[in-house]
């Protein structure tokens, strides 16, 4: 407490210039971001496969899947700098304290002096500026979904269905976002140097409360949960979540097809309670086996502890991030720098804290995905123990044939963004050779963790 106390002294310090240092931070990631974006296009220009893909993949197939990839590239080009634009011209036109005195305005002549404070005005400014970005960002999504998608035959949404999104996108902002962001603002205000611990607290029943009323209220109003019809695939699901002592509560099936061609399954709930979400486009693309094995590989990353321990994670990580924020809350430099003089609102000084924060937060994003790497090569060694190697590499291949993903993949540019390995390293650590599963479980078991590690590091 003390030595965040002192740090916060040390930092306040008048004439800094917090502005430059916060463009600069931005501008590098830009660039960095940017020069692995062209290291990826060239690897994008390719006219094979790689050799891993090439008795699997038809040429056809790699064709569009990296006219795909190029395609989200250059929209990708033009959609950064568009928005890196946008954050410059907020910052050089000094538009945060501008909207946060307007809205001010509105406070003083519309709310009712009782109720008028710093979490109204907040309330208010947060949903002005949120509106604003939304409209702002409308030219990019709409090109994304109904040009660049619909090139490609992924997308399935009318702009009535888009629209509607976004109004009940909006409403739910409004709905859920008014009283957490309440609490949040209060929770600062009255525990002094301490709130950190209790904004930590409140995001964790936040997350627990979001858990919950996720499948029951706020999904069914963008898509329909069907439960998976009795047949071979619900019985060989529930099967492997009996085996694995997995607390399988529902089995649903999504009508993900309503908006995209993309196909996914993934489970979510409470540990003691949880609900498997399987994609009609996954089902109606795939064999039945092929979907099991899918799953296989989902609840090995809850049988590993992987849920648990990335939860672990984004919880201190939460908590570092709150308690950084009580260094820089009573910063007045920061605020002074970017045109707040008179007035040192909360939501203004954990949104610059945010921008200030940035290359810690490249750094964080970049080893989670190291880890999440890791994590995914043994969540397919945890389905090849289990017997579903086989089905596993073919629905591997099958999806990136559906989905078009990125065949291959600079090294720079994929441990920066992937999540996942790409297909021929997953393909290669399953002992995948055109159909010959050329390692027995056990030793793929024994030696993917390591190479996995090796091709991080």
């Amino acid at each position: 407490m003390d030595f965040l106390q002192r740090l916060g002294r040390f930092l306040d310090r008048p004439g800094f210039p917090w502005k430059r240092l916060i463009v600069g931070f931005s501008l590098g990631q830009y660039l960095l971001e940017n020069f692995l974006s062209f290291r990826q296009y060239k690897v994008l220009q390719q006219t094979k496969p790689p050799k891993a893909l090439e008795g699997e993949v038809s040429q056809e197939v790699f064709d569009k899947s990296q006219a795909y990839g190029r395609a989200k590239a250059k929209f990708g080009f033009v959609a950064g700098l568009y928005d890196q634009l946008q954050s410059f011209g907020i910052i050089y036109y000094d538009l945060l304290p501008k909207l946060w005195g307007l809205t001010g305005i509105w406070v003083v002549r519309y709310v009712p002096e009782k109720y008028a404070g710093e979490i109204v005005h907040t309330l208010i400014f947060f949903f002005t500026y949120n509106i604003i970005s939304t409209v702002l960002s409308l030219p990019t999504a709409y090109y994304g979904t109904f040009v660049l998608e619909e090139k490609f035959g992924f997308n399935k949404q009318t702009v009535k269905l888009w629209v509607m999104d976004m109004i009940k996108s909006q409403a739910l902002m409004v709905v859920f976002g008014a009283p957490l962001l309440s609490g949040f603002l209060a929770i600062v205000q009255k525990t002094g140097n301490q709130f950190f611990y209790y904004l930590w607290l409140f995001s964790i029943i936040v997350q627990m409360f979001a858990i919950t009323i996720y499948p029951i209220f706020i999904l069914p109003l963008f898509n329909k949960l069907s439960p998976l019809e009795e047949g071979k695939l619900k019985t060989g699901v529930e099967a492997l979540a009996k085996k694995l002592n997995f607390p399988l509560s529902e089995l649903y099936v999504i009508d993900g097809s309503k908006r995209s061609a993309h196909s996914n399954a993934y489970f979510y709930g409470l540990p003691w309670k949880k609900h498997i979400v399987i994609y009609d486009t996954l089902i109606e693309k795939s064999e039945t086996e092929e979907v099991v094995a899918v799953l296989a590989h989902e609840l090995g990353h809850w049988s590993l502890g992987h849920t648990t321990k990335l939860m672990g994670i984004g919880q201190f990580h939460m908590f570092y991030i709150f308690a950084l924020f009580s260094v820089f809350i009573n910063n007045r430099s920061l605020y002074q720098s970017f045109g707040f003089h008179k007035e040192f609102p909360i939501i203004i000084g954990f949104l610059l804290f945010s921008d200030a924060l940035s290359p810690m937060d490249t750094v964080v994003k970049l080893l989670m995905n190291i880890l999440s790497r890791t994590f995914e090569f043994q969540a397919d060694a945890f389905a090849v123990n289990l017997g579903y190697s086989t089905d596993l590499a073919k629905s591997l291949i099958k999806l990136q044939i559906q989905n078009l993903s990125t065949m291959d993949a600079d090294w720079m540019y994929s441990s920066y963004h992937f999540s996942h390995p790409i297909l021929p390293e997953r393909l290669g650590a399953l002992g995948w050779y055109g159909g010959d599963k050329k390692a027995s479980g056990k030793e793929m078991d024994d030696e993917k963790p390591i190479k996995a590690s090796d091709r991080e590091l």
